[in-house]
Order: structure tokens, then C-alpha cells, then sequence
């Protein structure tokens, strides 16, 4: 990196004191010292550049991913509440009918579906957000 400084050399009336010829020269330098700002990086050209300015400009992946693992959970919330929780409150409660079967009223197998499901999503996730990484994407 080449880097180009210019030196000039003033003199200065009698009028002005030693001190204040200084703090001039010094202000010069500061001048020259100071680091001009970068001019901004031109747009990425191309709509596969575009379309990674755009994920990474506004966080798509992260929303993306929040959105989807939530809606799962959600899913898998509502499975334990129903099939696990729900069928021993209702044993608590007098007045409510409730039937003997092999497992009972719960319903584990459902339960068990929907936490292998959760589990599977959120695994394909996880790689997908690991490769985004990869392309640059963040």
C-alpha cells in the first residue's frame, strides 16, 4: 500500500508566537492523519447475490427458523397436554366418564409421534442453518 504524504512548509509572520506556529503545524498533521472513510460497498449484482444480501440484511433465517421450531413445539405442547396430562386430571375429577383400555385414556403412542416429529424438524433445521453458515449467509 503506497501512501502519499504531502509536507509544506509555511512561514509565518513575526506577529505570531512560537506556540502558535506549532499548534498550527500540529492541526496540519492531524488533518493529514486523519483516515478518510471508505466509500460504501457497491450492491452485489446478480439475483443469487441479491437474494443472500437480502437473508442476511434482514435476519430471514433466524425468523424462519424461531417461526418453524415454534410451531412444532406448539404441536408437541398441545400432544403432551392431551394425551398425558389431560387424561389424569380428568381421573382427578368426579363426574367425568372415562374408559379402562390396555394403555388407559392416555394416548402415548400420539404423544410419542408428535416428540419424534419435533425432534426430526428440528434436526433437518439445524443442518439447513448449518449450511446457510457455510454460504455466508448469517
Amino acid at each position: 500500500m503506497l501512501i502519499y504524504v504531502q509536507i509544506t512548509w509555511k512561514f509565518y509572520s513575526d506577529s505570531m508566537s512560537k506556540d502558535e506556529n506549532i499548534i498550527i503545524e500540529l492541526q496540519q498533521i492531524r488533518e493529514l492523519l486523519t483516515p478518510k472513510l471508505a466509500p460504501p460497498p457497491p450492491p452485489p449484482k446478480g439475483i443469487v447475490n441479491e437474494f443472500k444480501d437480502f437473508i442476511s440484511k434482514y435476519k430471514v433465517m433466524g425468523m424462519a427458523v424461531a417461526f418453524i421450531l415454534g410451531l412444532y413445539l406448539g404441536t408437541l405442547v398441545k400432544a403432551l397436554v392431551d394425551d398425558l396430562i389431560m387424561p389424569i386430571i380428568s381421573l382427578a375429577i368426579p363426574g367425568v366418564e372415562w374408559e379402562l383400555l390396555v394403555m388407559g385414556p392416555f394416548r402415548v403412542g400420539h404423544f410419542l409421534g408428535a416428540l419424534l416429529t419435533f425432534i426430526v424438524v428440528a434436526f433437518v433445521i439445524f443442518i439447513l442453518v448449518k449450511l446457510t453458515k457455510r454460504w455466508g449467509i448469517e
